[in-house]
């Protein structure tokens, strides 16, 4: 049945960024699709972890920092994945931020940042990951990217450099990975209601123009996003490497 295909039961995901906002959309999707999950957050995120349990699936929390991650602590955040659910199939890179400031004022501070979690972070968690999908033949990951991995932006240079790379990045790892039987590829969500985007819903001129501009015609939710992630972390998406799959309500084909 091609259903079966999309089960992702005696799966493990990794999911950053799963406390709230999209992040917290994909670990339930996975979650219900079968799979258990790790919850890689700042602070922890306990009401996720109940939600998850109560499907009958295991979940664990990974406090992390993102913003003083070294290479070798992501390392450790992988293992101690595997040493508390048993493996790694499935890693969600979605932890992000933005900085918002002219370009030709854009200070150090707000480019560090951004890049460090938006990017490199990115980059040595997958590494870490890989190597242990690559040792059990079989692996998916998929990179959160944007409309700034296809558009400039505005007021948000280290964001739409970071989201480009990350489109850049994602078709790299396809080419090396998918000899190793990982599948890399990513999700590019368009304008939705969450914590980033509550500078520009609260304008009321800005928001407008905004949803003037979606062919949907509304922001977008967690929930609009959970198939997709779904897809991409299943069989059913076996033969997909290195696609950017954009999910805007029609943004960019307007």
């Amino acid at each position: 049945m091609i259903l079966d295909q999309f089960k992702l039961d005696g799966k493990v995901a990794l999911v950053t960024g799963a406390g709230r906002g999209l992040g917290l959309g994909y670990a339930l999707a996975l979650a219900e699709a079968g799979a258990d999950v790790a919850l890689l957050d700042r602070t922890g995120c306990p009401e996720t972890v109940a939600q998850i349990e109560a499907m009958g699936r295991r979940a664990h929390q990974v406090v992390c920092d993102l913003s003083t991650a070294t290479p070798e602590s992501l390392q450790g955040v992988v293992a101690e994945v595997v040493s508390s659910l048993g493996g790694l199939d499935i890693l969600v890179n979605n932890a992000g931020i933005i900085r918002r400031q002219p370009a030709i004022e854009f200070s150090e501070e707000n480019w560090d940042d951004v890049l460090q979690i938006n990017l490199k972070a990115v980059f040595f968690l997958s590494k870490a990951a890989a190597t242990v999908m690559a040792s059990a033949g079989h692996g998916k990951i998929i990179n959160i990217a944007s409309m700034l991995s296809f558009q400039g932006g505005i007021l948000v240079a280290s964001y739409a450099a970071a989201k480009s790379a990350i489109a850049g990045l994602t078709r790299s790892l396809a080419d090396e990975w998918a000899p190793l039987g990982i599948n890399v590829n990513a999700i590019a969500p368009g304008y939705f209601a969450t914590d980033n985007t509550a500078p520009i819903r609260t304008d009321e001129n800005r928001e407008k123009s905004i949803i003037g501009r979606i062919p949907a015609g509304r922001w977008g939710t967690p929930a609009d996003l959970q198939g997709t992630v779904v897809f991409m972390a299943s069989a059913a998406s076996d033969y997909m490497h290195g696609s950017i799959v954009a999910v805007d309500g029609g943004w960019l084909a307007r």
